[in-house]
């Protein structure tokens, strides 16, 4: 599994937008300083996606996103690679048993799949809207992960990359 995290915000994304001749499309944006964070780990080989959303990127959560991980896959061995943040090398997370973390190289989040898995998220999900509060921010990020996490086949067309899948 490749694993990442991404930050959601009370930031609109405002892009382009059709309207017929001669109305003018009106998008709301706003600028808040309130964020909450995705966790998502995602099996290269099947599509399957599994995502928490929490407050914070730090040891605790992360410790948090691990043992959910280990939870959803009892039976299974599993490999996660991830990026070199500096909660993922934290001195206090208890790895769990069926997982093994493994480091990209530094100054590489190209490497990550999971990086196109947010691009995908926000472009189809998050443009040209205004949230009222960080709680309706993360129930409309919760539905928009829950739809990516019953959608393997879109989340393989994503990730599958032929030199991870030639590599496995």
């Amino acid at each position: 599994m490749f694993m990442d995290e991404a930050r959601f915000g009370r930031i609109s994304a405002t892009r382009y937008c059709w309207c017929p001749k001669p109305i003018r499309p009106v998008c709301q944006a706003m600028v808040s300083q309130e964020y909450t964070y995705a966790y998502a780990a995602v099996s290269i080989s099947d599509g399957k996606m599994d995502s928490l959303i929490l407050p914070y990127v730090n040891g605790d959560c992360m410790q948090i996103f691990l043992d959910e991980v280990a939870a959803r896959h009892p039976g299974n061995r599993v490999i996660m690679i991830l990026d070199g943040a500096g909660w993922h090398r934290s001195a206090e997370l208890k790895i769990p048993d069926n997982i093994r973390l493994i480091n990209l190289p530094p100054y590489s989040p190209e490497l990550n799949p999971v990086e196109h898995i947010w691009d995908e998220l926000r472009e189809k999900n998050f443009h040209n809207r205004v949230f009222d509060s960080i709680d309706a921010l993360e129930n409309h990020l919760e539905a928009a992960l829950r739809n990516m996490e019953n959608n393997p086949d879109l989340i393989h067309s994503i990730v599958a990359w032929p030199w991870i899948i030639n590599a496995l």
